[in-house]
């Protein structure tokens, strides 16, 4: 078996901090020859000026393998999100008991 085809676990440990994470409300994507950049903002839209201000507020560089990956994920895991969304906005249907239901 090679070693890429073995599962792995991770084990990662984090500050409470970082745990709380930060908001964004605005991100921009960036690319080199060798790895992508991911920053977040968050930003005040609603300023009527020409010159929108806002904060850095985390900024992250990934190969492009893991860049691909989390492109995935995201897709992944935004698919999941429409679905559970859609469901919740279903109309409720009561059973019609005259037909055995």
């Amino acid at each position: 078996m090679a070693s890429d085809d073995r599962e792995r676990h991770f084990n990662l440990h984090t500050t409470p901090e970082v745990m709380a994470g930060v908001y964004a409300n605005f991100a921009t994507v960036s690319h080199s020859d060798y790895e992508f950049t991911l920053t977040f903002s968050r930003v005040d839209h609603e300023v009527e000026a020409d010159e929108v201000p806002g904060v850095v507020v985390s900024r992250v560089s990934l190969s492009a393998r893991a860049m691909q990956e989390l492109i995935a994920a995201m897709e992944d895991n935004f698919s999941k999100w429409q679905t559970r969304e859609g469901i919740k906005r279903l109309p409720e249907t009561r059973p019609d008991f005259r037909n055995g239901e």
